[in-house]
């Protein structure tokens, strides 16, 4: 999966067994990016943290990136 189908600003692309391990790999590329401010990833992280706010729209968002991952 990639950086902007789990909600970031960028094409790197994440591989694992398993969401979780996705998800993991998303976490620490979001921190390096926290840690130098790149503009788009900020911006993607603010609209991550408005949707946070929603936890029904939130679960829905997590729903559909699960069912993304094992698509493939």
């Amino acid at each position: 999966m990639t950086c902007k189908e789990l909600g970031g600003a960028c094409d790197l692309v994440f591989e694992a067994d398993t969401f979780e391990e996705i998800a993991e790999q998303s976490k620490a590329h979001g921190t390096e990016m926290w840690q130098t401010k790149e503009p788009t990833h900020m911006k993607a992280m603010e609209e991550m943290s408005a949707m946070m706010q929603k936890p029904e729209e939130m679960q829905k968002w997590m729903e559909e990136r699960m069912e993304i991952f094992q698509s493939r």
